[in-house]
């Protein structure tokens, strides 16, 4: 890497940071959405399940994961949209630095806008659930590691079906079998945990899956980006 690529690259990134942001907070109302589908999954579990702590608490981990996956793809569908409809795909294509650093960066704004914020309430949800407390950090490691995963896999899911319209229900289609694998191991992790098994095998798989979609997961979005504004 060349001197002058690094602050352009860091430039760029901070560019389209301050640019969503903006756009977030003028939009605060639809940012919140996911937060709240969450929250609301969460209750109707509990209310589902009769408020009977035992079985609230053996169910919780998988609650709390399920209501993660689905907030995730209920924003899904906009990741790209609104950059498509007002040409700032094409900028981004025209722009000096490589297509896949804008990708990652824009799926890092969306998991900071949409998971981030529930793995902070993790806690607090957990509590609703009665998830037994030697179980919380089994959860909030599983969904460290599989919160980003998700994001990057969904990215790539959302920009091939960026030239479409009305995708919504297409989007959900590609996606569930991508994060099939991740909610098998997240929430299995936690599973292992309440039954007093070694964790670490679910953890590195989460961890090998998030390491190889940091790398290939922006350069097939890019590419997915490319095919469907040609």
């Amino acid at each position: 890497m060349t001197p002058g690529i690094a602050p352009t690259l860091a430039g760029a990134a901070r560019a389209l940071l301050v640019r969503d942001a903006r756009l977030i907070w003028r939009r605060r109302g639809d940012a919140l959405q996911p937060a709240l589908f969450a929250l609301l999954v969460v209750t109707l579990f509990a209310l589902a399940l009769g408020g009977e702590r035992e079985a609230l608490g053996r169910s919780a981990g998988a609650v709390l994961w399920l209501a993660v996956l689905l907030a995730g793809l209920l924003a899904l569908d906009t990741l790209f949209r609104g950059d498509a409809e007002d040409g700032s795909l094409e900028q981004w294509m025209l722009a000096p630095v490589p297509l896949p650093w804008l990708v990652a960066v824009r799926t890092f704004m969306h998991w900071a806008t949409t998971a981030l914020p529930l793995l902070i309430a993790t806690p607090v949800l957990a509590q609703m659930l009665h998830l037994p407390a030697a179980q919380l950090p089994a959860v909030m490691v599983s969904l460290a590691l599989g919160t980003p995963l998700l994001s990057l896999l969904g990215a790539v899911v959302a920009a091939l079906t960026v030239g479409m319209r009305r995708s919504g229900i297409l989007v959900a289609l590609l996606a569930l079998p991508l994060y099939v694998p991740v909610l098998v191991f997240g929430a299995g992790s936690v599973a292992a945990s309440a039954q007093g098994l070694d964790v670490t095998g679910a953890w590195l798989m989460l961890g090998a899956g998030l390491i190889l979609a940091l790398v290939l997961a922006p350069l097939a979005a890019a590419a997915a980006i490319r095919i469907s504004l040609n």
